[in-house]
Protein backbone atom coordinates (compact mmCIF):
# COMPACT_ATOMS: atom_id res chain seq x y z
CA UNK A 1 0.00 0.00 0.00
CA UNK A 2 1.12 3.47 -0.86
CA UNK A 3 0.04 6.86 -2.28
CA UNK A 4 -0.27 7.63 -5.87
CA UNK A 5 0.41 11.45 -6.96
CA UNK A 6 -0.50 11.94 -10.59
CA UNK A 7 2.52 14.28 -11.93
CA UNK A 8 0.68 16.28 -13.98
CA UNK A 9 -2.96 17.21 -11.90
CA UNK A 10 -1.80 16.01 -8.88
CA UNK A 11 -4.36 13.74 -8.08
CA UNK A 12 -3.82 11.62 -5.45
CA UNK A 13 -4.83 8.25 -3.75
CA UNK A 14 -3.88 5.40 -1.80
CA UNK A 15 -3.23 2.26 -3.41
CA UNK A 16 -3.84 -1.26 -2.67
CA UNK A 17 -1.80 -2.65 -5.26
CA UNK A 18 1.02 -1.97 -8.41
CA UNK A 19 1.21 -4.33 -11.06
CA UNK A 20 0.26 -5.81 -14.04
CA UNK A 21 -1.88 -8.52 -12.41
CA UNK A 22 -5.07 -7.36 -10.20
CA UNK A 23 -5.31 -8.52 -6.76
CA UNK A 24 -7.08 -12.26 -7.19
CA UNK A 25 -6.91 -12.79 -10.94
CA UNK A 26 -3.79 -15.14 -11.48
CA UNK A 27 -5.71 -15.57 -15.24
CA UNK A 28 -5.64 -11.80 -16.50
CA UNK A 29 -2.60 -10.03 -17.54
CA UNK A 30 -2.58 -6.73 -18.13
CA UNK A 31 -0.55 -4.59 -20.67
CA UNK A 32 1.23 -2.49 -17.68
CA UNK A 33 1.65 -1.93 -14.47
CA UNK A 34 -0.87 0.15 -13.38
CA UNK A 35 -1.91 1.29 -9.63
CA UNK A 36 -4.67 -0.41 -8.25
CA UNK A 37 -7.31 0.54 -5.17
CA UNK A 38 -10.50 -1.48 -4.31
CA UNK A 39 -13.55 -0.16 -5.16
CA UNK A 40 -14.96 1.83 -2.07
CA UNK A 41 -18.26 1.68 -3.10
CA UNK A 42 -18.40 -2.14 -3.35
CA UNK A 43 -15.56 -2.85 -0.88
CA UNK A 44 -16.78 -6.35 -0.21
CA UNK A 45 -16.80 -7.29 -3.36
CA UNK A 46 -13.70 -8.09 -5.18
CA UNK A 47 -14.18 -5.20 -7.50
CA UNK A 48 -11.34 -2.77 -7.93
CA UNK A 49 -10.55 0.35 -9.78
CA UNK A 50 -7.17 1.35 -12.00
CA UNK A 51 -6.55 4.95 -11.42
CA UNK A 52 -2.98 5.69 -12.91
CA UNK A 53 0.16 3.99 -14.36
CA UNK A 54 3.60 5.39 -16.06
CA UNK A 55 4.00 7.26 -19.04
CA UNK A 56 5.64 5.08 -21.28
CA UNK A 57 8.20 7.45 -22.61
CA UNK A 58 9.16 9.77 -19.76
CA UNK A 59 7.68 7.37 -16.83
CA UNK A 60 6.15 10.01 -14.98
CA UNK A 61 3.23 9.24 -12.55
CA UNK A 62 -0.08 10.14 -14.32
CA UNK A 63 -3.77 9.07 -13.53
CA UNK A 64 -6.01 7.95 -16.11
CA UNK A 65 -7.76 11.35 -16.74
CA UNK A 66 -8.00 12.72 -20.41
CA UNK A 67 -6.77 15.53 -19.11
CA UNK A 68 -3.65 13.24 -18.39
CA UNK A 69 -3.36 10.15 -20.36
CA UNK A 70 -3.57 8.67 -23.49
CA UNK A 71 -3.94 5.17 -23.69
CA UNK A 72 -2.93 3.60 -27.27
CA UNK A 73 -1.03 0.11 -26.14
CA UNK A 74 0.22 1.94 -23.62
CA UNK A 75 -0.33 4.90 -21.74
CA UNK A 76 1.51 8.15 -22.51
CA UNK A 77 1.52 11.20 -20.28
CA UNK A 78 -0.15 14.38 -22.58
CA UNK A 79 2.87 16.47 -23.34
CA UNK A 80 4.46 13.16 -24.16
CA UNK A 81 1.87 12.74 -27.15
CA UNK A 82 1.98 16.51 -28.30
CA UNK A 83 6.31 16.00 -28.20
CA UNK A 84 5.58 12.91 -30.37
CA UNK A 85 2.29 13.79 -32.27
CA UNK A 86 4.01 12.38 -35.44
CA UNK A 87 4.17 8.95 -34.23
CA UNK A 88 1.01 8.34 -33.34
CA UNK A 89 -1.81 7.50 -35.99
CA UNK A 90 -3.62 10.35 -37.84
CA UNK A 91 -6.94 9.44 -35.71
CA UNK A 92 -4.80 10.24 -32.50
CA UNK A 93 -3.29 13.70 -34.04
CA UNK A 94 -6.95 14.80 -34.74
CA UNK A 95 -8.33 13.64 -31.80
CA UNK A 96 -5.69 16.24 -29.80
CA UNK A 97 -6.48 18.65 -32.15
CA UNK A 98 -9.74 18.64 -30.78
CA UNK A 99 -8.64 18.91 -27.49
CA UNK A 100 -6.71 21.99 -28.12
CA UNK A 101 -9.07 24.80 -26.96
CA UNK A 102 -10.99 26.86 -29.47
CA UNK A 103 -9.13 29.99 -30.77
CA UNK A 104 -10.38 32.98 -31.65
CA UNK A 105 -10.46 33.57 -35.14
CA UNK A 106 -9.35 37.23 -36.33
CA UNK A 107 -11.19 38.28 -38.94
CA UNK A 108 -8.80 40.46 -41.45
CA UNK A 109 -10.04 43.90 -41.76
CA UNK A 110 -8.90 45.87 -45.54
CA UNK A 111 -6.12 47.74 -45.16
CA UNK A 112 -6.32 49.82 -48.52
CA UNK A 113 -7.84 53.21 -48.53
CA UNK A 114 -9.27 54.75 -51.84
CA UNK A 115 -7.53 57.89 -52.91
Amino acid sequence: MGEFKCELCELSALYTHYGQTLPNSIFMMLLEKVYVMKDPIMPDKDKFLIFGSHCSLCSRAVCVGTDCNLFYSKSFCLPCVKENINGFPLEIKEDMDKKKPQQKSCKKTDTKHKS
